[in-house]
């Protein structure tokens, strides 16, 4: 018998050490079926790299928003009504924010929670080397109306 007559029941697959993944279902419009979802990636040694932590990657996200909008600390800190240092180690990765106080932040930014956070997650995926498909048209158009007013 070849190789690959032997490996199709689960215990030669594990005898050999062939590990199986599933490929998670999705709308070929928006993910092409067989597109890998996550290439892991490797120090130089073979070793996976460690997981970015995510109050760092807040943190780093808040602090590019508010330098784009070439706005102060103190001013932020203001708005969002928490104080300057607290704010500062946020956005130095140093604290975890509670869900709150992110909303808060975000309100003095003006930017919605939920593009702060999808800035974030595009970050961390692109970290851990997973693919990240464009956002459909369709919902853009629908987001675009939602901040908008219409």
């Amino acid at each position: 018998m070849n190789t690959k007559q032997t490996l199709h029941t689960a215990s030669a697959r594990q005898a050999a050490g062939v590990k199986r993944y599933r490929i998670a279902k999705r709308p070929s419009s928006v993910f092409p079926v067989g597109t890998p979802i996550v290439r892991p990636q490797l120090n130089r040694d073979g070793s996976p790299l460690t997981a970015p932590l995510l109050r760092q990657e807040l943190g780093h996200v808040l602090r590019s928003i508010r330098l784009r909008q070439r706005r102060t600390l103190r001013e932020v800190s203001t708005l969002a009504k928490v104080s300057l240092g607290y704010l500062s180690e946020v956005e130095r990765g140093q604290k975890e924010a509670s869900s709150e106080l992110l909303t808060s932040i975000c309100d003095a930014l003006g930017m919605p929670l939920w593009a702060m956070l999808r800035e974030v997650s595009d970050r961390i995926a692109a970290q851990e080397g997973a693919w990240i498909p464009d956002t459909p048209d369709d919902l853009l158009d629908d987001t675009h109306a939602i901040l908008s007013g219409r």
